[in-house]
C-alpha cells in the first residue's frame, strides 16, 4: 500500500551515511550534499569525521549531525564507550547510536549490557538523540523480546535494528514483532538491507519513525515520491 506523502516527508524520515571502512572525507561532503539538496534528517559519518561534518552542517535547519558510538561490533570496553562517546560531543554531534554490546548479550549477560547502555546515555545531554543498535540480524526469534525491553530501559530515544554491516534483507516481519512488544514506548529506526520503495512504505505502516537507508536507495526511494 503506498502513501501519500511528500518526496520531503520521506526524506526528513530518512539518515543517510557515509560508514564503511573505505569512505574518504570527499565521501561525507558527498554524503553532506545529498543531504542538502533531498533534505534528509541526518548524516553519519565516522567519528574521525564528526567535527567536520558539524562544521559541513552548521546553521543547517533540520539536518542534523549523526555519528557511532562502538561501531560496528559493540564488542569495545565500557570506558572506550564512554571516551568515544565524549569525544563525540564535543565535536558536535547530535544524534549518537549506541551499538550494543551484542556478545555480551548472546552470552546471557543482560546486566552488564543494560548497564553499559545507562551509563553512556546518562552522561549524554538530553539535547543529542540516542539510538541503540541491537544488530537484529545477529539474534535470534527468542532473543528480540530481551533486546527490546534491554533498551526501553537503558532511557534511549530510539531502537535501531542494525547496522548494515551484518547481512541480511529489511526485516519487515521481525521488525513488525519489534514494534508489537515496544508499542509506544521508544521509537524504532529500521536500518539495514532496506532499499526499495516496497519496504520503506511497508515499515511506515508498521509504525516505524525513522530509517537509515544507503544514499544510493534513499535517493530512489524519495525520488518516488515526486
Amino acid at each position: 500500500m503506498e502513501n501519500d506523502m511528500t518526496a520531503y516527508e520521506a526524506a526528513a524520515l530518512i539518515d543517510i551515511s557515509a560508514v564503511r571502512t573505505h569512505n574518504t572525507l570527499s565521501d561525507v561532503e558527498e554524503c553532506v550534499a545529498y543531504a542538502k539538496k533531498y533534505r534528509f534528517i541526518n548524516v553519519h559519518s565516522l567519528p574521525c569525521f564528526t567535527k567536520a561534518v558539524a562544521g559541513m552542517l552548521a546553521g543547517e535547519d533540520g539536518i542534523y549531525v549523526g555519528a557511532p558510538v562502538g561501531f560496528p561490533s559493540g564488542g569495545h570496553s565500557t570506558g572506550t564507550k564512554l571516551l568515544e562517546a565524549r569525544q563525540l560531543i564535543e565535536d558536535g554531534v547530535e544524534e549518537m547510536d549506541v551499538v550494543m554490546n551484542v556478545g555480551k548479550f548472546k552470552s546471557g549477560d543482560d546486566d552488564y549490557v543494560l548497564n553499559e547502555l545507562k551509563e553512556i546515555i546518562e552522561k549524554t545531554p538530553d539535547s543529542i538523540l540516542t539510538k541503540v543498535i541491537i544488530e537484529l540480524n545477529c539474534l535470534g526469534d527468542d532473543e528480540i523480546e530481551r533486546a527490546c525491553e534491554i533498551v526501553a530501559a537503558s532511557g534511549a530515544d530510539f531502537l535501531k535494528t542494525g547496522t548494515g554491516w551484518v547481512p541480511g534483507g529489511a526485516n519487515i516481519e521481525r521488525i513488525g514483532k519489534i514494534k508489537g512488544i515496544l508499542g509506544s514506548r521508544l521509537k524504532v529506526k529500521a536500518a539495514g538491507g532496506i532499499r526499495t520503495r516496497e519496504e520503506f512504505d511497508a515499515l511506515l505502516a508498521l509504525g516505524v519513525e525513522r530509517f537509515g537507508i544507503n544514499t544510493k536507495s534513499a535517493v530512489e526511494i524519495v525520488e518516488s515520491f515526486e
